[in-house]
């Protein structure tokens, strides 16, 4: 087992606590109106505030009639082709798709079948990480945290690159295949490291395969016996590709395209966009629709009773039982009101492959909740806008049928995400130009200076900003 840290390096004292009050000062909502704030950059409707153009994807949620906008089922669409007819595409042929959908989000085409070929090969020819770089980087300081070793490992190949700093787009695009190819690799290694030295289990380490899938080597990788069945592998890349890309405006892509355009490198980039993703605002909401199934299983003791699910469901938006937060996960999105694409998309599999692990009572409850959840959201917010299940609705369930750790939910995502981040990174770099530098109004009054044996101590007053005259716009 690891040596524990030197407890001041970890530990909060009561003087931190006590300095942490100096510094919490709150700046009151109404302040945020007055000034026409758009906080979240969302408009009152919700609707996200135009700050820039993309040809990557485009998210529909609603559609315009005489002047209003009318909400509809969700369409996604990557370089314009629909997100549906391509994942109808390849499980038609019964091919893997991500790769394919990667290869459309960068070069803004479908690829042929050479070109499918030849694109594969690059990746399957970029899965091998530098020489010792496993144990000099991944095992030395294990974390506990997978998307903190994944975010540190892509900013040590900075060091590890010869022409890391060249931003000119041939050597960027290499710089983001090679990472598309490593994040599995990196990501289970990390996993891998960090059930030893933390869990106490076995280490083995696998050598990733250049003629399998980014799906197909996940499972390989994680697997001590390296198995997978291959509706397993054909779910997993399915997940992989709905979560792939999804506009410019999410928190991770839109921190791609704010670092970016200050003129950083690929991997202070990428890094930045995994920091990001990490926030349980974004990239966690899986993991808490799984937390809450868990709970629901343990405290409804008959899950087909639709009376004592929605007896149970209203409990969790009253916040009487759960988390307290009176939220239930995977209901609902920003964008999205009738229905996400996705999770559509997603949801014959989910039956299928609950079907082949023996889980199809866990299945049912899940489309029990799906069903009737909207209703109780609708009638606890009084609220007439439709709720649908989102993606993270069900791939939590998924990767807990694929036997994958929770502590991997996230990186996945990331795993899939970088191809999005990887495309709008180049698009920034071609068609940005500026860097991007929002305005914050300053609301604070101007203090007179105090000598420094003329001042007290103790915690900062609160100071009525509505009697502050403000004339400054700080950018």
């Amino acid at each position: 087992m690891l040596q524990e840290m030197p407890m001041m390096f970890s530990e909060t004292t009561p003087e931190i606590v006590e300095l942490s009050e100096k510094c919490s000062h709150k700046i009151p909502p109404h302040v945020y109106d007055r000034y026409s704030v758009k906080r979240g950059l969302r408009e009152d409707t919700g609707e996200g505030v135009l700050v820039g153009l993309t040809e990557i994807s485009k998210v529909v949620s609603y559609i315009v009639e005489d002047r209003a906008m009318v909400p509809c089922d969700g369409r996604l669409y990557f370089r314009g082709v629909n997100i549906n007819d391509l994942v109808g595409g390849f499980i038609k042929e019964k091919r893997f798709g991500f790769e394919e959908t990667t290869y459309l989000l960068l070069f803004g085409k479908l690829p042929t079948k050479e070109e499918l070929k030849s694109f594969n090969r690059i990746l399957g020819e970029y899965r091998q990480l530098p020489t010792n770089f496993v144990r000099d980087i991944i095992m030395k300081a294990p974390s506990k945290d997978m998307m903190n070793t994944l975010a540190r490992s892509v900013l040590t190949l900075f060091s590890y690159d010869d022409n890391a700093l060249d931003i000119s787009v041939p050597n960027v695009l290499r710089q983001c295949l090679q990472l598309i190819a490593l994040f599995p690799i990196l990501t289970v290694y990390g996993y891998q490291t960090y059930a030893h030295f933390y869990e106490g289990q076995s280490l083995f380490i696998h050598s990733p395969q250049e003629d399998l899938s980014t799906a197909e080597n996940i499972l390989y990788l994680l697997r001590k016996d390296n198995q997978y069945t291959e509706l397993e592998a054909r779910v997993l890349d399915l997940c992989l590709v709905l979560h792939a890309e999804h506009g410019g405006g999410n928190n991770s892509t839109f921190t791609t395209h704010v670092v970016t355009s200050s003129g950083t490198d690929t991997y202070s980039t990428i890094a930045a966009a995994l920091s990001s993703l990490k926030g349980p605002k974004h990239g966690g909401a899986n993991i808490k629709v799984i937390q809450m199934f868990e709970d629901i299983k343990k405290n409804v003791k008959d899950w087909t009773d639709e009376d004592e699910v929605r007896a149970y469901l209203k409990k969790i938006l009253n916040k009487e039982v759960f988390d307290g937060a009176g939220l239930i996960y995977g209901m609902g999105h920003a964008i999205y009101s009738i229905s996400d694409p996705r999770a559509k998309a997603l949801e014959g599999f989910v039956k299928e492959l609950a079907f082949e692990k023996g889980l199809v009572e866990e299945y049912a409850l899940y489309h029990l909740v799906e069903r009737i959840a909207p209703e109780e959201i609708k009638a606890k917010r009084n609220s007439k806008r439709e709720v649908s299940a989102n993606v993270d609705f069900y791939s939590g369930f998924v990767y807990a049928m694929l036997g994958l750790p929770v502590e991997l939910y996230t990186p996945i995502f990331a795993i899939a995400r970088i191809s999005g981040w990887s495309a709008h990174r180049i698009e920034e770099l071609v068609s940005g130009g500026k860097i991007i530098r929002p305005a914050y109004a300053n609301v604070a009054p101007h203090l007179d200076y105090v000598a420094l044996d003329e001042r007290e101590s103790g915690v900062r007053e609160a100071v009525s900003i509505d009697q502050t005259k403000v004339d400054e716009v700080s950018d």
